[in-house]
């Protein structure tokens, strides 16, 4: 019997220890989506956020991925690659800074065809100072941290000072 707990418990727990190598959250409708349901081609071909719909997904990366229309979609399908936002859609700074956080749909930019979104428009003025010196330093990062789970901001900020 204490075997079988055992068992349990390890299975129990894996979650907690898997990789969150997307940033899924809430959507409007009360699903769950990668970046918060908006459209990462719309991004690129519209230059705003633009909210994806359901009935226009793909999963992609262990995630759901939403968009504004059918041929969104079908450009992500097929190279998620170009459209998929750095760092798995968590905050480009805080990456920089060897955590994970979440991000505001608003607080975007593209830099070099590739999309980067940041925590808030605070946090971005602030990325905005040094976008190659923070990509660069997140680009070194982001190959360890891709593996650490994703619980909160809270939780992510604490784990990088303990290191």
């Amino acid at each position: 019997m204490s075997r079988a707990f055992l068992i349990l418990a390890l299975v129990a727990s894996l979650p907690a220890l898997a990789a969150d190598p997307v940033f899924v959250a809430a959507t409007a409708d009360g699903g769950r989506a990668a970046i918060r349901g908006y459209d990462p081609v719309a991004y690129h071909r519209e230059g705003k956020p633009v909210l994806g719909k359901a009935e226009f997904k793909t999963a992609w990366n262990g995630a759901e991925w939403r968009f504004a229309s059918a041929a969104n979609r079908d450009a992500f399908v097929l190279d998620p690659a170009r459209y998929a936002p750095a760092y798995g859609g968590y905050c480009a700074f805080g990456t920089s800074r060897g955590y994970k956080v979440s991000t505001e749909p608003a607080a975007f930019a593209i830099e070099g065809g590739r999309l980067y979104l940041n925590y808030s428009r605070p946090v971005q003025l602030t990325w905005n100072t040094d976008r190659p010196g923070y990509i660069t330093k997140a680009d070194a990062v982001w190959p360890e941290l891709v593996a650490e789970p994703y619980v909160d901001d809270d939780d992510s900020v604490a784990r990088s000072k303990q290191r």
